[in-house]
């Protein structure tokens, strides 16, 4: 996910996509646990995305 597709959403759509990275992170982790993840370095991603997306919300507070 660009920082620049995150930067255009709207406060609603940013709380949204949060709580939907949240829960992808969480499964991630589950399948991790019981050896069914086949990409461990997704899980990298998804909080990378976490981060750019809660940096955005932070920006737009000011």
């Amino acid at each position: 996910m660009k920082v620049n597709e995150i930067r255009e959403m709207s406060s609603e759509a940013l709380a949204k996509k949060l709580a939907e990275l949240k829960e992808e992170l969480f499964n991630l982790r589950f399948q991790l646990a019981i050896n069914q993840l086949d990409n461990p370095h997704k899980i990298a991603d998804v909080k990378h995305d976490i981060a750019r997306v809660m940096t955005v919300i932070n920006e737009k507070k000011d």
